[in-house]
């Protein structure tokens, strides 16, 4: 983990050029929708670049690879994989009503990241997560929610950072909702589970998110 820290940290702070890149976490891309064909039920998949699977072939992404375990138990779901690199929560907010739909059983919200490399006040992102929260209650009051939980580098001070951490699992307890501990556990920082910018993960390393995400996913399905 220190590792995945120190890399940040030099990105963050070793050259204003990469600096600004990765706060971007890259430009806008096209949300790519997944799906298997008469599925009654929906997951939807809601983030940034790393739910996108920036950098990688479509089917890569861990989302993807959650549609393939669901397949071989014959659970009657599908995957629905609304990524879009370069997401914010603030952008999060906006968009996501623009993606919720019939029949969507569980939403998945993968967000703050890129937050916490800008150095965007903690209250903010916290308040923008609770928004998606009561969007998704309101849309569809149904609908399970799981919250990946993310960490950041400590570039905006030990304080920041870890009360950054700490948004995660206070949001999922005071709104009752599922959550991931850490999205990127036994990825971030191991140099051949990522790509070459440190941040997103191989393919390798998209294979352990997705079993990350699958401990708490497979318990509610």
């Amino acid at each position: 983990m220190f590792c995945y820290f120190l890399i940040l940290l030099l990105i963050g702070c070793g050259d204003k050029s990469v600096k600004k890149d990765a706060i971007k976490d890259h430009p806008a891309e096209k949300t790519e929708t997944i799906m298997t064909e008469g599925s009654d039920k929906k997951i939807l998949f809601f983030g940034d670049s790393l739910t996108a699977g920036y950098g990688l072939e479509m089917g890569q992404a861990f989302p993807t690879l959650i549609q393939q375990k669901i397949d071989s138990l014959d659970l009657d779901y599908a995957v629905i994989n609304a990524g879009l690199s370069g997401e914010t929560t603030a952008s999060g907010k906006n968009r996501l009503e623009w993606v919720l739909e019939e029949n969507i059983d569980i939403v998945i919200i993968e967000l703050g990241a890129n937050d916490g490399l800008r150095g965007i006040p903690l209250s903010e992102t916290e308040s923008n997560l609770k928004s998606m929260v009561d969007t998704v209650r309101e849309t569809l009051p149904n609908a399970r929610i799981i919250l990946a939980g993310m960490k950041i580098p400590p570039n905006m001070g030990p304080e920041y950072t870890k009360e950054f951490e700490e948004i995660f699992p206070k949001l999922a307890s005071s709104e009752e909702i599922y959550l991931i501990p850490f999205l990127l556990e036994n990825v971030a920082g191991i140099p051949h589970l990522n790509q070459s910018d440190g941040i997103h993960p191989t393919i390798k390393g998209q294979k352990l998110v997705a079993e990350n995400v699958w401990k708490v996913l497979q318990p509610i399905l």
